[in-house]
């Protein structure tokens, strides 16, 4: 039992970092896809998220992971967990994507 390492169940969600201008800190952009309740239509929702990021490793465009976190600010609740997707490697993966579907269609 000791051994067992504890299963951390803070909220996290994945966006794209929309800004890093300001020090240790970046915005990140998360967007959802939810039913409209009235039309049922499948409707985009975007939320900006104030994220602590410690050592600067995220950058414009880059697709990353926050995690809940106490308040260490006004509007910062969130911590970067992990950089999931760098920016370049993103617009390689775009290509790739366009490529595909340019040859199928």
């Amino acid at each position: 039992m000791a051994d067992e390492k504890q299963v951390s169940h803070k909220n996290s969600k994945v966006g794209e970092v929309v800004s890093t201008k300001m020090n240790k800190t970046i915005v990140v952009e998360v967007t959802r896809r939810v039913a409209h309740p009235l039309y049922r239509r499948v409707v985009s929702r975007k939320n900006r998220f104030l994220a602590h990021d410690e050592n600067g490793e995220a950058k414009t465009g880059d697709r990353v992971r926050i995690v809940e976190c106490r308040p260490l600010s006004k509007l910062k609740r969130w911590m970067l967990e992990a950089v999931v997707i760098k920016s370049n490697q993103i617009d390689i993966v775009v290509q790739r994507r366009r490529k595909k579907a340019s040859e199928e269609g």
